[in-house]
């Protein structure tokens, strides 16, 4: 007689078998990018890409966001986890990285035989947001937008000289919102909400460094945080609500703020779920 025990580890390891065949993980050979490819047992999966924020590496690989990365999955998606700096074959710094090379890793994962080509959504986070909003407007492939505590504007790269742009395009660098004599006190003091309220204080380079979102040919869903210690995330988000508005904005838009600090968003991925449900879904 097959002892209870042996039972149970001949399940747990058909469990192991099953869960790895449905699941298939391949790293892409991309430009400046790391880039890994998750996909289910079906065909035709429309495609998820995830973009971390300024903690840079590639976070939607690590086994923090595994359960949610693996949500994805179960609901029929292929899922794209971009590192664009300081991960594998990247650059180190957020300087100066070229939304063209993102772009070219997303074609990249639509070449996947099972990955529908023409159906492309990206979920980005803190400069991640900033990322998925502008390649989405330089990019009209680009089918469903998430972005969670965005910026409106292009900001400085993290350097210690803080003279150049978090980004590029065809080689020329995006205009950005610089520091000023009164950032210089909250950079002393750590105090990252109060840097970003100085910087924006210059108006005129705030509207030059605007992210063009009403050039994005897609539903838009931003999520702030209302207590927000890193940015103004929700002011920022009712400025592009405003902007959207303002140009007439044909697609759906939604801005959803949150009660918390800058993490807080991150335990609401039920609302990327949904709005990805009604406006990205997974067709039968």
């Amino acid at each position: 007689m097959i002892s209870s025990k042996k039972i149970q580890f001949a399940f747990f390891f058909f469990f192991l078998i099953a869960t790895t065949l449905l699941h298939a993980q391949e790293t892409l050979a991309t430009k400046n990018t790391e880039a890994v490819l998750y996909v289910g047992n079906g065909q035709n999966q429309p495609l998820v890409v995830g973009l971390g924020g300024s903690e840079g590496g590639n976070a939607w690989t690590s086994n923090h966001w595994k359960k949610t990365r693996d949500q994805f999955l179960e609901k029929g998606y292929a899922f794209l986890a971009i590192g664009y700096f300081n991960a594998k074959n990247t650059p180190k710094l957020l300087e100066k990285i070229a939304i063209e090379d993102i772009h070219n890793a997303i074609i990249k994962a639509t070449k996947h035989a099972q990955v529908h080509a023409e159906q492309i959504a990206i979920v980005g986070g803190s400069r991640g947001g900033d990322l998925a909003l502008l390649i989405a407007s330089y990019y009209d492939d680009i089918d469903c937008v998430v972005a969670l505590v965005p910026s409106h504007a292009v900001f400085l790269g993290n350097t210690n000289h803080f003279t150049s742009s978090s980004w590029t395009f065809n080689g020329a660098e995006l205009p950005f919102v610089p520091i000023n004599e009164a950032t210089v006190p909250f950079l002393m003091k750590r105090d990252l909400r109060g840097a970003f309220e100085t910087m924006l204080q210059d108006t005129e380079a705030e509207k030059n460094a605007l992210i063009q979102i009403e050039k994005i040919q897609a539903p838009i869903l931003l999520i702030s945080a209302t207590e927000d210690e890193i940015a103004p995330t929700t002011p920022m988000c009712n400025k592009m609500m405003n902007r959207l508005k303002y140009h007439h904005f044909t697609y759906e838009a939604v801005h959803i703020n949150i009660v918390g600090s800058h993490a807080a968003p991150l335990n609401h991925f039920e609302l990327v779920f949904n709005f990805l449900k009604h406006k990205f879904p997974v067709k039968k």
